[in-house]
């Protein structure tokens, strides 16, 4: 399953140095695994493998005579996981598992080798695995470890999954799937609208002020079903009122989904100033929308019904750092960041697991640990 990172021409012949050679960049690894006797293994620090953009990459990889032993699995300081199709084991608690790998395998783009084109060098799992890492910790996209895949690399996939509306794609099979196993009719005949505003960190498209709570961002316009799944989304600036990013999503709905014929909205998208939304929406769409209002004599925070399907959505959503803060400057990225949040949600429920950051049998294996094994390792 582990396996070394492939050395150049020119680094295989550094295999035959010496123990006691004194070689620039390069440290013993204090005699190789433990109980292995012969020469010890070597960290070259300064190794440079090339990306697919032709970019030299610095990684750290180990060589050992030949022969012998290699070093201990902690000594090492690159990424032991099988980047090939096979199934494999979660390299850390963001990577899709097993059952995981196995919901969205047919369900990703399948090459078209008529086309031409060289052979992939990294799979689709290990680009869904650096797609879920970014999403999880927030991280930029630059800042992806270097030792799996580059990141220009991942980057370049996740834009073309975009482009071509494979994200689409998946998320609209795999809520059927789910729905399907809940009992419900495989397309919604029912939706919730609802906007949150959020804070970017960065210039960009389509960023404004937020007057009503005081947040200078974009806005994230959602549809959800009745199970708070997501159907529509549009990123717009946050001075964009509910009433003018409702027309937005609702159109969306409406081209995409001719199911729905009733939409639960807040007050926000129809006062006594202005209602135009719901008669643009019932004529021109076929679509009803219906206010969900507060009762104006009852203070504090209140479960609204059919509301709270939507607010529990934008819960799921958060708890994702990429999206707790918009980072890019385009929302054609940010809305694909969401629809990714929400494939990886119903992927965990499909696989039956649970969407806590570490693993029960990770969990496990720790509390069986004595003291004498967190000695010796």
């Amino acid at each position: 399953m582990c396996a070394m990172v492939p050395l150049l021409p020119d680094q295989r012949r550094r295999r035959s140095v010496r123990a006691d050679s004194d070689v620039a960049g390069v440290r013993p690894l204090g005699g190789g695994a433990r109980g292995a006797t012969g020469p010890p293994c070597f960290l070259d620090s300064g190794a440079e493998r090339v990306g697919l953009a032709g970019h030299a990459r610095r990684v750290t990889v180990a060589l050992c005579p030949p022969g012998t032993a290699t070093a201990p699995e902690r000594s090492r300081g690159v990424c032991r996981c099988d980047n090939s199709e096979a199934v494999s084991g979660p390299c850390c608690p963001s990577s899709p598992t097993d059952e995981m790998w196995e919901v969205i395998r047919p369900l990703l783009p399948v090459r078209n080798l008529r086309k031409g084109g060289g052979v992939r060098k990294y799979g689709d799992r290990l680009v869904l695995d650096s797609i879920f890492y970014v999403l999880r910790s927030g991280c930029q996209w630059r800042m992806l470890p270097r030792d799996p895949m580059p990141w220009d690399a991942a980057h370049r996939w996740f834009t073309k999954w975009r482009r071509d509306g494979s994200w689409d794609r998946i998320q609209d099979e795999l809520r059927r799937q789910l729905r399907i196993g809940a009992g419900r009719d495989p397309e919604s005949s029912a939706a919730v609208i609802d906007a949150q505003s959020i804070k970017t960190s960065e210039g960009g498209e389509a960023r404004g002020f937020d007057a009503g709570e005081r947040t200078t961002g974009r806005m994230r316009h959602v549809i959800v079903d009745t199970m708070g799944l997501l159907l529509v989304v549009a990123v717009t600036s946050a001075s964009v009122q509910d009433r003018a990013g409702g027309r937005t999503v609702l159109a969306r709905l409406a081209a995409a989904f001719r199911t729905v014929s009733l939409v639960w909205a807040g007050g926000g998208y129809a006062n006594s100033v202005d209602s135009t939304l719901l008669s643009w929406a019932r004529d021109a769409l076929g679509i009803v929308v219906e206010i969900v209002k507060r009762t104006d004599d009852v203070g504090g925070f209140k479960v609204l019904p059919r509301r709270w399907v939507v607010e529990r959505s934008f819960g799921w959503l958060v708890p994702n750092r990429w999206l707790a803060r918009h980072y890019e400057r385009r929302t054609a990225t940010s809305e694909a960041m969401i629809k990714v949040a929400m494939i990886r949600l119903i992927l965990v429920r499909l696989a039956g697991q649970s969407s806590r950051w570490s693993h029960e049998s990770h969990r496990k294996t720790a509390r069986t640990k004595t003291t004498e094994d967190l000695i010796v390792a």
